[in-house]
């Protein structure tokens, strides 16, 4: 194998790249994995899908578009499941109906060959730039930073949102700022793993860590250590064989996940314990 590949610019940014987007995909899919809400990456993804999309047809900065539509599909699936009395799940596929819809419906208005759209679906590592790189440097220091900061109340409003919202934590603005941070994630990684692709990231590495411990702050760290170790491992691959980055990280993601299962210590613990459960009281 060719070193020298390493030492041009466009191959460290898409190694930075894949750093940022690992470390922060997977810690935002714990919150996915642990609230149960695994769809959540699906709609968001789909919802910038559709607003880059609308960037591409309308003549405007696609990363804008794919921004703006991802916050705005997390803006309401919260409000639409607490008011609307509807389970969060419920809520996000009746926004994922829509982003899907309004996003096949852009597609159709687009004048001329469709080959930037399917650049969107998949996305290219390898053509990031440095910009690229600090949106999203931003939003990981952003993710991982709350987590520190917020590390106890964002344990309270996962497991016992009600009782966090009784001894005054804001549960409610803790789950709101997870999904802003959710449209936020996704909406950096965009360029990098696709539009289509991007929540297999989120979900997979944080389903792995999963299997692998009880401890809340270590399925965190298994998590963003699958996540880079996905993505460097997946750029490494379409590299030598020169396929599809975003792709192969994902497939690079799952085959992880199953390791994972194959190896857990969970499937050694009790059949009458349907469900295992995390550390809640951590030292």
């Amino acid at each position: 194998m060719d070193l020298s590949i390493f030492g041009y610019p466009f191959m460290q940014n898409a190694l930075l790249s894949a750093f940022l987007g690992g470390i922060t995909c997977s810690i935002i899919g714990v919150f996915v994995v642990l609230m149960h809400m695994p769809f959540i990456g699906v709609c968001m993804s789909h919802a910038a899908f559709a607003g880059a999309l609308l960037g591409l047809w309308l003549g405007f900065n696609p990363m804008l578009g794919a921004f703006a539509f991802s916050l705005g599909a997390a803006a309401v699936v919260g409000p639409l499941a607490d008011r609307g009395e509807l389970n969060p799940e419920t809520s996000v596929g009746v926004i994922f109906s829509l982003m899907l819809g309004l996003a096949f419906l852009f597609m159709g208005l687009m004048t001329g060959p469709k080959s930037a759209a399917l650049e969107l679906l998949w996305g290219s590592i390898l053509t990031n730039t440095r910009s690229d790189i600090v949106v999203l440097g931003v939003v990981a220091a952003l993710v991982v930073g709350i987590v520190f900061l917020f590390y106890k109340e964002i344990q309270a409003t996962i497991f016992q949102r009600d009782m966090a919202r009784a001894v005054g934590i804001p549960a409610t603005v803790m789950l709101y700022s997870i999904l802003f941070l959710t449209g936020a994630t996704i909406t950096a990684s965009f360029s990098s793993i696709g539009g289509l692709l991007i929540f297999s990231l989120i979900l997979n590495p944080a389903a792995a860590a999963y299997q692998l411990t009880y401890n809340m702050k270590r399925v965190f760290f298994f998590a963003a250590a699958f996540g880079v170790l996905s993505s460097w491992t997946g750029l490494l691959i379409s590299y030598l064989f020169n396929i599809p980055s975003g792709a192969t990280i994902v497939v690079t993601s799952s085959l992880i996940f199953l390791l994972a299962v194959i190896f857990s210590p969970k499937r050694k613990v009790k059949r009458w314990r349907k469900k295992p459960v995390l550390e809640v009281n951590e030292p």
